[in-house]
This record gives structure tokens, sequence and C-alpha cells, in this order.
């Protein structure tokens, strides 16, 4: 083989930008896989072996759901990429440990099937899948998805959890460190705000996401419930609950970073994410004392449009990338 024989086989044209990483989609979601494995083990711990179930479940459902889909309408199949192992996990997350095991699997075929795939699979939709499916069964089975079993209790003993305190301006009786250790009633994953916080310091340490949204959500509804707490006088210890209560933590860390449904941009993460934390803290006083979801799912709607406002400036021009002279 003759020298220029040896450079063309290792060249290749193609548009810029021109760069080569081992990083792919199945490195990140494994890499996700690996932070929120912890937050399973300590739900079991806490409820017992039904989380387990349900996420075995949930995640089995979405991976057989997406295959089926993309093997009927003779697609590639993407089941390799771990997406919908990830999805599976975070609508499992989601649900309280009392609900009914069918449950997943409807919400597992509404997320990788209605929001996933009908818009043309990964990098497609426009709604992060596993945040839409909860509402979904929220709104369709909203006593189901409102009952939490106590911690470590042998019989299933709904529990009010923190927020339905916070919601009428009084604290809750759960003592602030079990809210932050994870020893409260309330959904697979999002009682222990330490894990939580522990994988996401993993996914940033490892560049699978950045501080951008997870802070600026999480740093305005800190402000906001300090300054404008429910019960009228600033109290520190009302913030921190609001902030260790819910899925506030989850949403924050996993699924307002979700890359197809959040802007690109710094600027873009920064104001998504305060507008994630203006709109959970609104409607977490006058509405529903869970507004994690539907805030997320409301700002997925403005990514495109941040992302065109946000876009940065051409080099050597005054004007902002795609716009014309």
């Amino acid at each position: 083989m003759t020298d220029n024989t040896q450079a063309r086989k290792f060249l290749k044209m193609s548009a810029s930008p021109h760069t080569n990483s081992p990083v792919n989609t199945r490195i990140i979601m494994l890499d996700v896989v690996i932070a929120l494995l912890p937050i399973l083990v300590w739900s079991i711990y806490v409820f017992g072996l039904r989380p387990l179930w349900i996420t075995l479940i949930s995640v089995a459902s979405s991976v057989v759901f997406e295959y089926l889909y993309r093997k009927i309408l003779k697609k590639s199949n993407t089941v390799g990429d771990f997406s919908a192992v990830v999805t599976g996990m975070l609508l499992a997350y989601s649900l309280p440990s009392t609900v009914p095991l069918w449950m997943p699997v409807l919400g597992s075929f509404f997320a990788i099937v209605i929001v996933k795939q009908l818009y043309g699979g990964i990098g497609k939709n426009i709604l992060n899948p596993a945040l839409a499916a909860r509402v979904f069964l929220f709104i369709s089975f909203s006593k189901e998805l409102s009952t939490y079993a106590e911690p470590h209790a042998s019989d299933v003993v709904a529990g009010a959890t923190p927020l339905a305190f916070l919601q009428k301006g009084t604290l809750p009786e759960t003592a602030l460190f079990d809210t932050f250790l994870g020893n409260m009633p309330g959904c697979i994953g999002e009682i222990s705000v330490t894990l939580i916080l522990l994988g996401g310091i993993y996914l940033i340490a490892r560049k699978v996401i950045t501080w951008h949204i997870p802070v600026s959500f999480i740093a305005t509804v800190a402000l906001l419930t300090l300054v404008f707490p429910a019960n009228g006088a600033p109290n520190v210890q009302f913030m921190l609950y609001e902030l260790c209560s819910g899925g506030l933590m989850l949403g924050a860390v996993f699924m307002a970073t979700d890359y197809t449904t959040s802007p690109v941009t710094k600027t873009g993460r920064l104001i998504y994410g305060v507008g994630c934390g203006l709109i959970t803290v609104f409607i977490r006083y006058f509405g529903y004392p869970e507004g994690v979801s539907f805030a997320i799912l409301i700002m997925n709607l403005f990514t495109l449009a941040l992302d065109k406002i946000t876009a940065p400036v051409k080099f050597g021009g005054g004007n902002k990338v795609g716009e014309q002279k």
C-alpha cells in the first residue's frame, strides 16, 4: 500500500465542525444509569422491594416498546443506546412505590411511543418523555399518584409528603434532616436529596451535564421561597423544606438537563433554569403542591426559542448565527 493510499484511508471529507470524540449516546446514558442506581438502592431500603419491581417493569417495558415500534416500522434498532433504559428509570423514579404494577407499563408506552418515537426518536422529541408520561398518569390516575407509603412500614400506609404541609404555610412533621437524607413519604427517586446531589456531581464531573440548569433552577426556588414563603414571614427552614421536598432535586439534576429538551447555550440554560424555578414556585403556591413536572414541560416548549435568542455571534460579524444581513 502506497503512502497516498494509506493517507486516503484515514481522511474523510465532511462539513465542519471536525471533531473526534470517544463519547457517544451509549456512554452518556450509562453514566446517567450509574448516577441513578444509588437512589434506587436507598428507595429499596426505605420502601422495601416494591421500588425494584416498579423500576424493572418500567425499564423492561420501555426497552420492549422501543424495540417493537422500530421493528414494526422497519427502522434501525436504537435499544443499544440505553436511552430507553434511562427513560424507564426516570419514569419509575417519579412514581410512588404504591402504584399498581401495570401503571409503569402504561406510562412507558406513552413515554416511548407517543412522546419519543412518534416525533422521530431520540433527539427529536420536544418534551421530556419520562415527565410527559408522569403527568399523563397523574391526570389519568391522580388518586394512585397521590398516595405515598410511609418509610419502613410493613403495610402500605398512606402518608402525607412535606409539600402538603408547606402549601398550607406550616412546617412538616418530618425532621429537616430526614428530608435531606431521604426518610420520608414520597416518590421512589425523589426522597434522597443527598444521593441525587451526589449523582449530579458525578454527572458534572463526567461532563454529561453542566451546572447551569440545576444551579439556576434550585437557586430560583430557594430565593423565592425564602423571600416569599407561604406562611408570610421569611423563614430559612421553610425554604430548606421546599428544596428538599418533592421532585425538585430529581427534576433539576436529571430531568431538566435532558439534552434534547433543554437549551444548548449557557445563557439559554440559565434562563431555562430560572423559568423552571419560577413556574415551580407559582404552581406550588397557587395550585398543585408539586409543580416541578409541569414547570419543566412548560419550559421544554421554549427551548428552541431560547437557543435562537441566545445563539452566539458569528466570528467577525455582528449578526447571530443563522441570521442574514
